[in-house]
C-alpha cells in the first residue's frame, strides 16, 4: 500500500523531526486508519544515494484517515509530499 507524507507532526511552537503525518491511499475514515496502526513504513530518497528510512505507524491523526508515523531518525524537508511504502 502506498501513502503520501503530508507534514511534520508539530504544535504551535515546536516541530518533531522524526514524526510525520501520512495519508494512506484508499483510506478515508478513522476506522480504516486504525487498521494500519502497527504497520511499518519505508521512505526512499530520490537521487544517487537511494537512502531509506523506516518507521512505524503509532496512532490515528484526525478523522479523515491520516496516521502518525514515528521514524527512526529525523526526516529531511524534501520528504514532505513524497510517496512512502506501507507494509
Amino acid at each position: 500500500m502506498n501513502g503520501t507524507i503530508v507534514n511534520f507532526r508539530g504544535g504551535k511552537h515546536t516541530q518533531t523531526n522524526n514524526q510525520m503525518v501520512i495519508l494512506a491511499e484508499g483510506v478515508s475514515t478513522k476506522d480504516g486508519a486504525a487498521k494500519l496502526v502497527g504497520k511499518s513504513v519505508t521512505w526512499a530518497s530520490i537521487g544517487k544515494l537511494k537512502k531509506t528510512i523506516t518507521g512505524k505507524i503509532t496512532a490515528v491523526h484526525g478523522k479523515n484517515g491520516a496516521v502518525k508515523v514515528l521514524f527512526e531518525k529525523g526526516m529531511p524537508g524534501q520528504s514532505v509530499g513524497q510517496k512512502v511504502q506501507i507494509n
